[in-house]
């Protein structure tokens, strides 16, 4: 059958910060309080009572405004292999969620996610470049750049909010859901407000983003004219592309959508919204039983044990199905992002002033 979309979105983000219902109003007072205290904590950053270090190369913080995955990884991805390809030698930082390691650890291809976090693994596995993991990026950026040397820029997994580490680009990005109700937290799903996006260098739209959900109870004249108001940033718009599977363990061994046309199949995904994954599957003409999870969960034996064929998933889950032998095969769908314009060149014009080559 074909994946529910509202069960698989509702996994990826309450349902009630879709639009401005009855919850998300009584929730609102928090909202107000929560968005004190971080535009306090900015503010004090500005003013310089809390201290901003910088680091000796340049820093491009990749994040969002939202809480969840918007499709970061696949473009800092992007952004790494470009910046190899014209010269340079990045490295990455990240916080390492929901990862056990304390303080700051280099991730390697075989560092386990339950210790370093899923998403770092999955870039230290795919990025080709040196990747430290530390709640504090300014000593994870230090310490990466003093076990490499010739490390001439740093991307920053996410970080918009962590203000410590000193940035020369900030890039925003938005999946199909858009900013949803418009509110912080927790009535809404935003970190800081959407006027936050004044401050950075551009914003990166991963697919078709949709129009906020119409608001409960404000005047028409109040809603969003655009998916997101984007203030005069730069725009662009990325496409993941991904066509072929490999088989978990076996990266050697692939197959293609039409190799599975008439199997029972069961598609898995805790990415921040399933339903990304699964209308890319069904994009492809695949008939499946969608299985939508949390967002970076912790896979157990007895949670896949399916009847069928075949088990399709992401790479980002597919780092926590290692050593569950579970009874179905599983398949895993890698993704490369498309980004237009050149959002490599837009970067290289910020942090040397210069177009690239």
């Amino acid at each position: 059958m074909l994946p529910s979309k509202p069960n698989a979105e509702s996994v990826g983000s309450p349902a009630f910060w879709q639009h401005r219902g009855l919850f998300s109003y009584f929730l609102y007072p928090v909202s107000l309080i929560f968005a004190a205290v971080t535009a306090s904590r900015l503010l004090f950053y500005r003013v310089g009572f809390f201290s901003i270090q910088r680091v000796s190369v340049p820093v491009i913080v990749i994040g969002n405004l939202t809480v969840g995955g918007t499709g970061k990884t696949p473009l800092i991805l992007h952004v790494a292999s470009l910046l190899r390809e014209r010269g340079m030698h990045p490295g990455i930082v990240s916080r390492g969620y929901r990862g056990s390691a304390k303080g700051v650890l280099e991730v390697t291809t075989d560092s386990d996610p339950l210790v370093v976090g899923d998403e770092p693994l999955l870039l230290a596995q795919r990025s080709l470049s040196p990747l430290f993991i530390g709640r504090d990026r300014v000593r994870a950026a230090q310490a990466l750049l003093s076990r490499y040397p010739a490390c001439d820029v740093i991307l920053s997994d996410d970080g918009l909010q962590h203000y410590r580490l000193a940035r020369d680009v900030e890039i925003a990005v938005f999946d199909q859901r858009g900013m949803m109700n418009g509110w912080q937290l927790p009535a809404g799903p935003l970190r800081e407000p959407i006027s936050r996006l004044r401050q950075v260098d551009a914003v990166v739209f991963n697919g078709a983003v949709r129009p906020p959900a119409t608001f409960q109870g404000v005047d028409s004249a109040c809603r969003a004219v655009s998916p997101v108001p984007t203030f005069g940033r730069p725009v662009f718009t990325m496409h993941l592309q991904g066509l072929s599977f490999y088989r978990l363990g076996q990266k050697q061994t692939t197959c293609r959508a039409e190799d599975f046309m008439g199997k029972q199949l069961h598609a898995v995904a805790g990415i921040g919204s399933p339903q990304r994954f699964f209308d890319h599957l069904q994009a492809m003409g695949l008939v499946f039983e969608p299985h939508p999870f949390a967002d970076h969960h912790d896979y157990h034996r007895e949670e896949l044990n399916f009847f069928g064929d075949a088990i399709l998933t992401t790479e980002k889950d597919a780092v926590k199905f290692i050593g569950l032998n579970l009874a179905l095969p599983v398949w895993v769908l890698p993704v490369t992002a498309n980004v237009s314009p050149d959002l490599v060149a837009f970067i290289l014009e910020k942090i040397n002033g210069c177009t690239s080559t």
